[in-house]
């Protein structure tokens, strides 16, 4: 009977150990949301890379999704579900209006006036053709203007908000500004390309150009063109990290993501997110996001996919 007792209390005490005894730590899981720029499908396949590469350098479990909406990824944030994402500036503002941190700049292949240069910035252009008889935007009143899309942050945001503090467009309290109020028509061509061919056309008298398009294109548009406003700078793609994001994963993804501006490793950006990516860069929100945010203060504008 001693035996089976001291016996019962061995085994008593080994269950006790094994239960207070940490188990294995499970492998930490980040999930990185990407600002749609194409089918998902499609990004899934080119994602593998950079998903193989992150999870060496932070030994976590890293997943990269791809909501169907901007807004979609800025609540992943706002909710837990994504821990990072890869974002442009005008979401990035929104995310970090949100709770969420803006992190690291992109540093991009742009060009800037006549020179092709690498920076978190750039600026963007209101042309007219070459020939025109026009000389500034004062001039264009009642005219037609092309814009790439009311989502662009160069194409529309900072043109728009230019408008504003040259007084051409006003913002009343409670109502975003509206560049109808000035042209006589705004078509929004669904890119630089696209508003070029209409200029090109005659389809309209004025359009918007830039730093960030590809580079043949640029220099097309500009060699035949003719610059009559300026504005910016406009801040690069940006990533913004959750709150939920704990250390040590918070600086091993941070210190991962900079490693991607090495030239070995430049490529899984290049050919995911963007062609033109050279680098990251630390950065804060209230150092990048200050020129896009005079803008939007300026026209009032809200983003137009609806958040909660």
């Amino acid at each position: 009977m001693k035996r089976y007792i001291l016996g019962l209390l061995a085994l008593t005490t080994c269950a006790l150990m094994a239960a207070c005894s940490p188990s294995p730590q499970a492998q930490q899981k980040i999930v990185i949301a990407v600002q749609p720029t194409n089918t998902p499908e499609q990004l899934s396949s080119q994602a593998k890379e950079l998903e193989s590469f992150l999870e060496q350098r932070t030994g976590a479990d890293v997943d990269i999704l791809f909501p169907t909406t901007f807004a979609g990824v800025i609540e992943a944030l706002r909710f837990g579900h994504a821990h990072a994402a890869f974002m442009s500036a005008w979401p990035a503002s929104l995310a970090q209006s949100r709770g969420a941190e803006l992190v690291l700049a992109e540093i991009r292949q742009v060009a800037i006036d006549d020179k092709m240069v690498e920076a978190p910035y750039y600026y963007s252009y209101w042309i007219v053709k070459k020939d025109s008889p026009y000389s500034s935007l004062s001039d264009l009143k009642g005219l037609k203007a092309a814009l790439p899309s009311q989502l662009s942050t160069s194409g529309y945001v900072a043109p728009v908000g230019r408008m504003v503090e040259l007084g051409l467009v006003s913002a009343e309290v409670g109502k975003q500004a509206d560049p109808k109020g000035f042209f006589g028509e705004v078509l929004y061509a669904g890119g630089y390309a696209q508003g070029w061919e209409a200029l090109k056309a005659g389809q309209v008298d004025v359009t918007v150009i830039a730093g960030d398009v590809a580079e043949s294109l640029y220099k097309e548009v500009l060699g035949n063109s003719k610059i009559i406003e300026k504005q910016g700078p406009v801040p690069s793609h940006a990533v913004v990290f959750s709150k939920n994001l704990e250390e040590p994963y918070r600086t091993k993804l941070k210190d991962a993501l900079l490693a991607l501006g090495t030239p070995e490793y430049r490529d899984l950006m290049r050919k995911f997110i963007s062609g033109i990516f050279v680098s990251f860069k630390p950065t804060t929100s209230e150092e990048h996001l200050a020129d896009l945010n005079k803008y939007l203060k300026l026209t009032n504008f809200e983003f137009v996919e609806r958040l909660r």
